[in-house]
Parts: structure tokens; sequence; C-alpha cells
């Protein structure tokens, strides 16, 4: 089976704002069942300490103002909000969004660090007014690279907004390196075929990252944006509590990775 590579355009014959607007009805629906397979169960806290180490060694120690894309339902930008940094967390799934507010509204009430969430393109971030005008000193992103319509254009949009000398910190894995299975099973609002409807062949091909082989698509995604110190670290970690605990439904789990790179100085 032939794959697209990460320098592809997206495919002429779809249109970006209607496949954008299926992505985020599909994660709409999936939104209350993906938020409560991430912070419940006796998996929860092995994960978060986990994240919480991932994020941490990403960053360093010095607060930063940070932009979280592709947030989902809050998790890592609540992460990294417990870590002391001032975090905007961006997502175009209303879905996802309400889930990430209703948790961020508890930790207010609660006296916890949360972050702040505006709903806006993980590709153009630039166009939404409510992240500010005060350059970012990181990116951050989980799980959102595979699926981003143009991932070379989504970098160089995230490193504009960033100070020269910032990070771009992205974790992901090689999720479907044979092709999406569209038989799979999830728990979602819309069916359990909800998954397959939304990744089909047409959306296969307009996702270059989508059906990727390794981690060196991701390293030539960072390069191609100009980013400089690109390096790859596995999180071994992931693969150990997927062993003891099980994936969620429809997954395999797959080696994940840690991606960093550097917005240049000049």
């Amino acid at each position: 089976m032939s794959h697209t590579t990460a320098a592809e355009p997206i495919a002429e014959q779809v249109d970006a704002a209607a496949l954008q607007a299926r992505l985020d009805e599909y994660w709409t629906g999936r939104a209350a069942a993906y938020h409560r397979r991430q912070v419940e169960g006796e998996r929860a806290a092995l994960d978060r300490d986990l994240w919480t180490r991932v994020w941490r060694g990403a960053l360093g120690p010095r607060p930063l103002r940070v932009l979280d894309v592709g947030t989902g339902s809050g998790y890592v930008a609540h992460v990294l909000a417990e870590l002391g940094h001032d975090v905007v967390g961006l997502d175009s799934a209303d879905g996802m969004l309400a889930e990430a507010r209703r948790d961020a509204d508890e930790r207010r009430r609660d006296d916890r660090p949360a972050a702040r969430f505006v709903r806006g393109d993980a590709v153009r971030p630039g166009d939404t007014d409510e992240i500010g005008h005060t350059p970012f000193d990181a990116v951050t992103s989980r799980w959102l690279l595979w699926t981003l319509r143009d991932p070379v254009d989504a970098v160089r949009a995230w490193s504009a907004l960033v100070r020269p000398g910032g990070t771009i910190a992205c974790v992901d894995a090689n999720w479907y390196p044979d092709g999406i299975d569209r038989g799979v099973a999830v728990e979602s609002a819309d069916g359990p075929d909800a998954f397959g409807r939304t990744y089909d062949l047409s959306a296969e091909a307009a996702l270059p990252l989508a059906t990727s082989a390794d981690a060196d698509a991701f390293v030539d995604v960072f390069r191609a944006a100009g980013l400089v110190d690109v390096a790859t670290t596995p999180i071994h970690e992931v693969a150990e509590l997927d062993r003891r605990f099980g994936v969620s439904p429809g997954h395999e789990s797959r080696p994940q990775h840690l991606v960093t790179g550097r917005v240049p100085l000049t």
C-alpha cells in the first residue's frame, strides 16, 4: 500500500473547510467518552504522573506562556497549568471545548490551576484574536499531528506565534501505518461507526500524516516548517501502561514520540 508523505499537499478534490467541519463533528461526538477515558479508572493517576513528567521535560521548569493546539478536552493544557505555565488551549470541536471548559470551571472552584480555552483552527491559530498578541514561549500538542490536514503549514503558523528561540513540542504516534481501519467501533454520541464514516478514503488521502510509518515523518514536517534542533524522544512508558491496562476501544498500542524543535533566532 502506498502512503502520502509529510510534504504532500492536501488532495485537491477535498475541500479543506468541509473536511475540518467533518472532523470537528466527529470529535464533538467523541468528546464525553474521550475525556472520561483519560480522567477515570485505575490507569488515570499513572497516566497523569507520566504526562506530567513528559511535559516537564519538554518545556523545563521556568513558567512559560503556552498555546496548546488541538487541546481536545484540555488534558494536556491542565497538566501544563499545574506545572505553573500560563496556558491557552485551542480547539475547533465544540464538544471538546465544552468538556475542557467544564473541567476548567471545576478546577477554579477548587482553587486549582486551570487553562483558558478558545475556539480556533489548529492549522491557522493566528486567525483567533482571543489568543492575544503577546508571543508565546511554546506551542504544544498531543495526538494532533496525524489528523492535521496540512501539518507543515500548521507548524509554520505555530512558529509565527512563538518568540524566536521558543519551543514547539508535540506528542504523537504512527497510528495507521497500514492504512486507517474503518471497521473499528468507538464510543460516540454519533454511533460506533462514527470513526469509519469520518476517516474515509477521501479523508485519509487528505491527511498527510494519517498513514505515516515512523517518527521520521514528524521530524520531516518540523524541518520543512523551518524549525531547528529537531529531535524525537520515545515515550516507552505508554506501551507499558497499555500492556497493563489495555487501550481505548478501536486502538492498538503504538510507540509514542515526543517531537521537539526550536523557532530560529533569526
